[in-house]
């Protein structure tokens, strides 16, 4: 198991930028492979996107594309989720999870996962 904490969340303007962290403090990311997943109030957790435990990025969310980078720095440990463009539909609650064998957009699949870190998309 793997524990993770989400940061760099928090208030932006329309078509501004934000970069999520998602980090473990006891164990290592190594080997595993990382999933961002949102939810809005009223509504389900999506995927956003997903990197291997060898840095390959799979991304889920169409509205995402072209705006949402992801990325992996295993000597710091720490997964990004680069977000640029911001729009007010974008705001959510983002997790970060964890998965051994691949990565997926299907949730149950993530066996830990964070806290998550709020994003708010507003002028």
């Amino acid at each position: 198991q793997v524990q993770l904490v989400e940061s760099g969340g928090g208030l932006v303007e329309p078509g501004g930028s934000l970069r999520l962290s998602c980090t473990t403090t006891k164990s290592t990311l190594s080997g595993w492979n990382i999933g961002w997943f949102r939810q809005a109030p009223g509504k389900g957790r999506e995927a956003v996107s997903c990197t291997s435990d060898t840095g390959s990025p799979n991304y889920y969310l169409a509205s995402g594309n072209g705006r949402f980078t992801i990325s992996r720095d295993n000597a710091k440990n720490t997964v990004y989720l680069q977000m640029n463009n911001l729009k007010p539909e974008d705001t959510a609650i983002y997790y970060c999870a964890a998965t051994y064998y691949r990565c997926s957009d299907y949730r149950y699949e993530y066996s830990d996962w964070g806290q998550g870190t709020q994003v708010t998309v507003s002028s």
